[in-house]
C-alpha cells in the first residue's frame, strides 16, 4: 500500500473539498512549471506527517513559508554537494529514468528517494571502485527530519536565498529513485567529472524556472 493511501483515512471528504478551494491557483496554472507544487503534490509532501490536515493548513496560512517533514515513510533524501548533485541530475535524464522531486537548500541538492535509501546507498557506495570520487553524500532516512521548500515563490524575493524546487512535487504517487538508481547516477556523474568538463545546461543561471524537465518521462 503506498503511503499516501496509508495516511487518506485521515481525510474526509469534506477534507478534499476545502483543499481543492486551498490549491485553486495550484490547480489552475495554464502551463505547468516544474519549480511549481501542484495540489496532488502538495498532498503527498503532507502525507510525510503525522497530521497531513494540520500540514495542510500551515500551508493554507503561510504558502511561502519553507516546512519541515519526517523522513523515512514515505520519501527519503540524499543531500549532496549543489556541484556534484548538477552532474548526477544531469546523468538521470540525459541517460536514466529522469527523477522524482528534487529542492535545493543552503549551497545543497535535496534528492528526495524510495524510503530505505539512506541505509543502503552508503553500504553500496562502499563496494564501488568509484566512491573515492563521490563526495561525502548526507543521508536522511528514517528517524530524519528535512527542510523542504515552500509550496509557492515568495514574489517579494525575500526567500531567494532559501529553499527551492528543482523539480517539485507533482502527483500523489511520484516516482522515486532507489539506491541502485541513484549509485548509478553517482558512478556517472564521478566519471563525467573526471573525464571532461560536465555540461549543466539543464540549469540556466537567468531563468531558475524554466521548465528544462520532460516529467513526462517518467511516468
Amino acid at each position: 500500500m503506498s503511503a499516501w493511501l496509508r495516511n487518506d483515512h485521515l481525510l474526509t471528504a469534506g477534507d478534499e473539498d476545502r483543499r481543492t478551494d486551498l490549491f485553486t491557483l495550484l490547480k489552475e496554472e495554464s502551463e505547468h512549471r516544474v519549480s511549481q507544487v501542484t495540489a496532488p503534490g502538495a498532498d503527498w509532501l503532507a502525507s510525510a506527517g503525522t497530521y497531513p490536515r494540520s500540514t495542510l493548513s500551515l500551508w493554507e496560512t503561510r504558502p511561502t513559508a519553507p516546512a519541515v517533514l519526517p523522513c523515512g515513510t514515505v520519501f527519503d533524501i540524499v543531500n549532496v554537494p549543489s556541484v556534484f548533485g548538477r552532474q548526477m541530475l544531469d546523468r538521470l535524464w540525459e541517460e536514466g529514468p529522469g527523477s522524482g522531486p528534487v529542492a535545493m537548500h543552503r549551497g545543497r541538492m535535496l534528492i528526495f528517494a524510495v524510503p530505505g535509501t539512506a541505509s543502503r546507498l552508503p553500504a553500496l557506495l562502499e563496494w564501488e571502485e568509484w566512491s573515492d570520487s563521490v563526495p561525502p553524500l548526507l543521508c536522511h532516512g528514517n528517524g530524519d527530519a528535512v527542510t523542504i521548500p515552500p509550496l509557492t515563490e515568495d514574489t517579494t524575493g525575500e526567500q531567494s536565498a532559501g529553499p527551492r524546487w528543482l523539480v517539485a512535487p507533482d502527483t500523489r504517487h511520484p516516482w522515486l529513485p532507489g539506491p541502485e538508481v541513484l549509485l548509478w547516477a553517482c558512478v556517472r556523474a564521478a566519471r563525467s567529472a573526471s573525464t571532461a568538463s560536465v555540461r549543466v545546461s539543464i540549469f540556466p543561471p537567468a531563468e531558475q524556472d524554466a521548465k528544462v524537465y520532460d516529467v513526462s518521462r517518467r511516468r
